[in-house]
Parts: C-alpha cells; sequence; structure tokens
C-alpha cells in the first residue's frame, strides 16, 4: 500500500463525520421555516410534540418541507409528529411518557430527528433569534 492510499483513508473517515457538521450548517439555514412549521403544527392542532426528521436518504415518514436538492444544501427535512413516532412504532408507547418529560420547549429548540446510516437519534437545537 503506498503512503497516499494510507492518508486517502484517513480523509474518508473525516469525511463520515462531516455529515453532522453539514447538519449544524443546515438547520441554522433552515431555523426560520422550521420554526414556523413548529408553531404552525401546534397552533393547528395536530400536536404539541412537532419532531423534524434530517435526513440525506429516502425516508418515508413525515411530510417533506424543505429538500436539499431544491436548496443546494445537504440535508432534507420531514415534519412529523410525537404521535405518529408512536404510530409508527418509532417510540413504544410505554416510552411515550418519559420522551415526553424530556422533550423541550419547542418554541425555543427545534425537535430533530437526525437519520444517517448509522442509525438514528433525536437532537434539540436551539432556534437562532
Amino acid at each position: 500500500m503506498e503512503p497516499e492510499e494510507l492518508l486517502n483513508e484517513n480523509n474518508k473517515k473525516e469525511e463520515k463525520e462531516s455529515p453532522l457538521l453539514s447538519l449544524k450548517k443546515d438547520l441554522k439555514l433552515y431555523n426560520e421555516s422550521i420554526h414556523e412549521v413548529a408553531v404552525e403544527i401546534m397552533v393547528e392542532g395536530l400536536s404539541r410534540y412537532p419532531i423534524f426528521i434530517a435526513h440525506q436518504h429516502e425516508v418515508k415518514l413525515g411530510e417533506p418541507i424543505l429538500d436539499r436538492y431544491d436548496l443546494n444544501t445537504e440535508w432534507s427535512v420531514h415534519a412529523s409528529t410525537l404521535e405518529e413516532f408512536v404510530e409508527r412504532g418509532i417510540i413504544k408507547k410505554e416510552l411515550q411518557e418519559r420522551f415526553i418529560k424530556s422533550y423541550k420547549n419547542p418554541h425555543d429548540f427545534m425537535c430533530v430527528f437526525v437519520v444517517v446510516p448509522e442509525g438514528a437519534n433525536f437532537v434539540y437545537y436551539p432556534y437562532v433569534s
């Protein structure tokens, strides 16, 4: 193996970590739009717990609101609710109360379900004023 190949392999590992950095950048860009949708979900009485799905692949969950191809960004975002996550079995019904207790104020934080090839997890990202 050539030394250059070793260097390239190290670069690949760095590239794998970088999608989350690009997510932070995209969430700053999407900030106002996501906040508007969250407020709309709550005002219309659809849910007190809006959840946004950030992904780079095909996801069949929620409703698409921001498309990375249309916006020339790295991440697409779908809007969903706690109720859909429970209905679809992503959050087990018996863990719903625990989720609600840990859910941060939806006027101050977006609840983002980040989907990456290695898995998925919830993160709370503050809205930028």
